[in-house]
């Protein structure tokens, strides 16, 4: 085996890694595809004979390259749009991929991505690698250049934003499926009091269109959730389930097609927010293969 073989082969024993800590960056999985294949280039032009710690390297290089796309993104969208939602990762409930499991571990729901994105870039990367990886705040200090102090404390703004703004869900998959079902049995009754009676007082709807689309919206509070679960109990006929991160979710697909994939996040029985993707665009680029009988 040649040095190139080696590499590449060595490479591949980490990139679900190397994936699943640019998803947690970037909340896009074309973006984490794009900075794990930047991240071999960048190992293929290296002198290998100096690094001692191959994980170790890899994961700092992808979170260099993470890190420049986030600064590079807020450029270009000085502010923020309100109603984004991430890729979501969409399987079977009956056969979830590996590598999908090794992506979503620690509970990475779509809320916590949706509350990822409003860190600072740098905020992000300390909380990323050093609450969900584990990498010490000394190797951490250099990529965001600051000192392993100040490390710690982007880490710890981020820790505090993120325990305040991203609910934690029922571990009970069963138990949250039975809520979302009651959700669109609901709304596809017409009965406005029942959906009420399955949302949390201060629930939150975001539904993505797309930054340009005017049905991109951002909803609080039960009733005015309701209300607008009201308007789409058409689509109720056309709701397929699935995880969505990992929790009770379902892809809306009228005749086969893909209109939105919504994410539930259920705690104490009541669905205390809900994340819809509708962005034609991505939806596109989502694999939604795998849940074709």
């Amino acid at each position: 085996m040649d040095e190139h073989d080696w590499m590449a082969e060595r490479f591949e024993e980490h990139r679900t890694h190397l994936r699943a800590v640019a998803y947690r960056m970037l909340g896009s999985l074309s973006e984490a595809d794009d900075a794990v294949q930047e991240t071999w280039l960048r190992l293929a032009r290296s002198d290998t004979t100096e690094i001692e710690n191959f994980g170790g390297w890899l994961t700092t290089v992808v979170a260099r390259v993470c890190l420049n796309v986030l600064r590079s993104r807020r450029t270009r969208r000085e502010d923020p749009f309100e109603a984004y939602v991430p890729d979501p990762i969409v399987s079977r409930e009956d056969d979830v991929d590996p590598e999908q499991e090794a992506l979503l571990a620690d509970s990475v729901g779509l809320a916590l991505i949706v509350v990822l994105e409003m860190l600072d870039p740098a905020e992000r990367l300390a909380f990323v690698l050093h609450d969900m990886f584990a990498v010490p705040f000394d190797e951490i200090a250099p990529i965001v250049g600051r000192s392993p102090a100040a490390a710690r404390q982007l880490a710890s703004r981020a820790r505090r934003r993120v325990s305040g703004a991203a609910p934690t869900p029922d571990a009970d998959l069963a138990r949250q499926r039975g809520v979302v079902d009651a959700f669109f049995a609901a709304a596809r009754d017409g009965d406005f009091e029942a959906l009420v009676a399955v949302l949390d007082p201060d629930i939150v709807l975001r539904s993505d269109g797309g930054a340009l689309h005017p049905d991109s919206l951002v909803v609080r509070g039960a009733e005015a959730v309701a209300a607008r679960a009201m308007t789409f109990a058409g689509l109720s006929p056309f709701v397929r389930p699935a995880l969505v991160n990992g929790a009770a979710g379902v892809v809306v697909a009228p005749q086969g097609r893909p209109f939105s994939v919504m994410g539930f996040t259920v705690r104490d029985g009541k669905i205390v927010e809900i994340d819809a993707l509708a962005d034609r665009e991505r939806l596109a680029e989502l694999d939604l293969s795998i849940l074709d009988d």
